[in-house]
Formats: structure tokens, sequence, C-alpha cells
């Protein structure tokens, strides 16, 4: 069985270790843990590993947060699967720095990133784990923090929290987004 793993984020060294990469970061500390290599490829950096007779496809976009859609579409064909073996890994305001939230469907809540994924493949219904990074920011400065570098708490947090996130993952392409769902979700 095959997965595409999708970690949202932006391509260069201006955005690394920015809030709005954390679903790079997830995937970079996942294929790390496989010594699994990520190759530029077409609309993503791309590597694979492999978890109890699953393939996962980890993919990094390179089209930028915005345009992620046109990479994940690219992806899901080339590997020939379906909606419900693609798992979204991205950043949420909403949650605080360090929680996870998996999901099946719903919004956006926002984030062009997934927003821009949901149109191009014209769904919503799309598994996915939003993780926190707060909302410290005043008033009107959302993109600056969001594209911000992480602060050296944040950074330790991160790095206390990405087994579970590399767990969650894992647990998706083993039992599935219902059973992940109701033990991540706590």
């Amino acid at each position: 069985m095959k997965y595409l793993i999708v970690g949202l984020g932006n391509p260069g060294l201006d955005y690394e270790n920015t809030r709005h990469n954390i679903g790079f970061m997830v995937l970079d500390s996942l294929a790390k843990e496989s010594n699994a290599v990520f190759k530029d490829t077409r609309y993503a950096w791309r590597t694979e590993i492999k978890h109890k007779g699953r393939t996962l496809v980890l993919i990094k976009p390179s089209t930028f947060m915005n345009r992620s859609g046109n990479a994940v579409r690219y992806w899901l064909n080339k590997e020939k699967l379906d909606f419900d073996r693609l798992f979204v890994i991205f950043d949420d305001v909403a949650l605080d720095f360090g929680r996870l939230r998996i999901r099946a469907k719903g919004g956006n809540a926002g984030h062009n990133g997934i927003g821009n994924i949901f149109d191009v493949l014209g769904t919503n219904q799309i598994p996915r784990m939003r993780i926190g990074i707060g909302q410290d920011f005043p008033r009107g400065r959302q993109i600056d923090y969001v594209l911000g570098k992480m602060t050296e708490g944040e950074k330790a947090e991160f790095n206390l929290q990405i087994d579970k996130y590399i767990d969650a993952i894992k647990s998706f392409s083993t039992i599935g987004l219902e059973r992940t769902m109701n033990y991540f979700n706590k």
C-alpha cells in the first residue's frame, strides 16, 4: 500500500525555520529518521520511506505555499492514489504552539496552502494534520508572524513534539484516519 504525505511550506533559505514551514520540518525529520534523502523532482522535493509494509511517498512542494495544489494533484496522479491515501501537514495559528489536530474534511480556516489544494482538487475532503503555531502577534501582523523564524523556545517545543507528529503520520498509514483521529485528537 502506498500513501502520499505532503508537508506544506515555502522553498528557499529565506523561509527555513519559519512557522509557516512546519510541514516541511516534519517531513525532514521523518525522512532523516529513515535515512531517506529528498530529491528535486517535478513540482516537489520527493523521497520514499517504508513503514510496516507501506510505502510513504513524502513530498515538499516547490511551488510555494499558495500554489501547493498543483504539486499535490501531479503527485496523486503520478502515484495513482485516491484522496483517502493523501495526508497533508501544515501550520495553524488557531492552535497553541505544538498542538496537533487531525481532520478528514472541513474548511481551510484562512490557510492559503490547504485552500489552494481544495480548489485544485475540487474537494475539502482531504485528510490533514494541522500543527499549531499559536497566535502571539499583534493585530494586523499575522503574515510577519507566520513567515517569521521560530524562537528558541518554539524550536525546543517542536523538537519535544516531533515524535508525536511522526507517530501520527505512521498511524494514518497503518490503522487509518478514523482511529488515528481518535487517538491523537485528545
